[in-house]
């Protein structure tokens, strides 16, 4: 994923099931922090996005993953997050989630923006951010 977000993590005990795997849900996490983090990068925190967009926030609108390989506690990973697509109201995001250039986890994900429980049109300035060339 050539100019991605790259975001590193660590595998930790309460991450695994009782196999020793880490436990698929974890993946969610990982990506979550991943997308925050790409934000972060590019228009601050989202609490302050939320307070000056009057409660902007973002909600997972749709998520399709594919599971490939296992990772394992202590394992240092990668989540990669680049911008797919901009829709009016959404932002359509692939993830990977890697073990060095081996890819572990696959991610599309839609990421709607909304305000009192309503959607709204993509900030321009965050427009503009997730638009430029990494």
């Amino acid at each position: 994923m050539e100019g991605a977000h790259a975001l590193p993590v660590r595998v930790y005990y309460e991450d695994t099931d009782f196999s020793g795997f880490v436990y698929h849900a974890s993946y969610l996490r990982f990506m979550e922090r991943g997308r925050t983090e790409l934000l972060r990068g590019l228009a601050g925190d989202q609490s302050d996005l939320h307070r000056d967009a009057d409660g902007l926030v973002f909600v997972v609108r749709r998520m399709e993953i594919d599971y490939l390989k296992p990772a394992r506690m202590d394992d240092a990973l990668t989540v990669l997050t680049g911008t797919r697509e901009l829709r009016g109201a959404s932002m359509h995001l692939t993830q990977a989630v890697c073990r060095g250039e081996e890819i572990l986890v696959r991610a599309e994900v839609v990421v709607a923006c909304v305000r009192a429980g309503r959607a709204i049109r993509l900030p321009d300035s965050l427009r503009r951010a997730l638009s430029r060339p990494a």
